[in-house]
């Protein structure tokens, strides 16, 4: 059985470890834990706990447990004291307090949802992202970041604060791994977090590991502003430390509606600008799904409307991963 290991936090992994747990397949997820907005900042701030929204999502991605189990964990708080509040995020929260390590907080969480694959936070130290723009402006916080939408400079450089220690199974995970899987996902605030993380990109680089890169759709306000896929793919080898094996590349049309939506954030589709004369292999295919994601009255977040869809892009995989 192959082992995949998957990069990232977020919607993005989200999609891809739902289309994954169908095969028969090794899985494992290295997960962002430097999330400070919406529910999961002030469970951070107000418990002192770590993150537990990334850790959320992919734990019900890779859940096979009664559908109502999965409801539970995505569920929003709508009114009262807990508007805004994700039932998994507080039940993650309570987990760690009362558990004897963070370690044994996961593996209840993981027996409760029946998950088929391994959750592993990238780091158990308590750390920030921060990013430094061409401007010369510095934004601290995960959260700070995503709603900087009208920041019009580029990130000159991202780190953490403190830059924290890898956790030692996310490096076993690395180092066994017959693949690696970054993204998709928001590359400032999602994906370079965790290579940031001390020893995870050194891991990569060691294992020798094929590591399979897919493109975001979309540019995202205030980090990929005006990004086209050459220009995602060269942050991501400042921050990894070489290109990936492989490049997937959606090309199939999007949404005319759906685009329009993006207008008002002015974020567009992202231009596929790829050369496979710099040595990745480039992979075009249709991977959208091109239904709109309606938004959560309750979640005071700006969320991507338009997903990858989770069958297209595991069918894909599958085939590198036979190859």
């Amino acid at each position: 059985m192959k082992k995949i290991t998957v990069v990232g936090g977020g919607t993005g992994t989200f999609v891809v470890l739902s289309g994954l747990k169908k095969y028969p397949l090794d899985l494992s997820v290295v997960v962002s834990m430097m999330d400070s907005g919406g529910s999961t900042g002030r469970l951070r701030d107000q418990l002192g706990v770590l993150p537990p929204g990334d850790l959320r999502q992919c734990l019900v991605a890779l859940s096979e447990a009664p559908i109502l189990w999965r409801k539970l964990f995505l569920y929003r708080f709508e009114n009262g004291d807990f508007k805004g509040h994700n039932f998994g995020n507080l039940f993650l929260a309570t987990l760690e307090k009362v558990s004897n390590s963070y370690d044994e907080a996961i593996e209840t969480a993981s027996y409760v949802l029946k998950t088929k694959g391994k959750v592993i936070p990238v780091t158990l130290d308590k750390v920030n992202l921060a990013v430094e723009y061409e401007n010369g402006k510095i934004v601290t916080g995960e959260g700070f970041i995503d709603e900087n939408h009208t920041e019009s400079s580029r990130i000159k450089r991202a780190y953490l604060t403190p830059r924290g220690a890898a956790n030692a199974k996310a490096i076993e995970a690395i180092k066994n791994s017959n693949f690696i899987i970054i993204g998709p996902g928001d590359l400032y605030t999602s994906i370079i977090p965790v290579l940031l993380v001390e020893g995870i990109s050194k891991a990569i680089m060691d294992s020798k590991t094929k590591i399979i890169y897919i493109l975001n759709l979309m540019t995202k306000s205030g980090q990929t502003t005006n990004y086209k896929a050459s220009d995602h793919r060269r942050d991501l080898k400042k921050y990894l430390g070489r290109d990936p094996d492989y490049i997937l590349v959606n090309n199939a049309s999007l949404s005319s509606d759906i685009l329009e939506s993006y207008k008002k954030y002015n974020e567009r589709e992202v231009n596929n600008d790829l050369n496979e004369k710099n040595g990745y292999k480039m992979i075009k295919n249709d991977l959208v799904d091109n239904k709109k994601v309606e938004p959560i009255s309750a979640d005071i977040l700006y969320r991507s409307i338009l997903r990858h869809d989770s069958q297209k892009v595991a069918k894909v995989l599958q085939k590198i991963f036979n190859a």
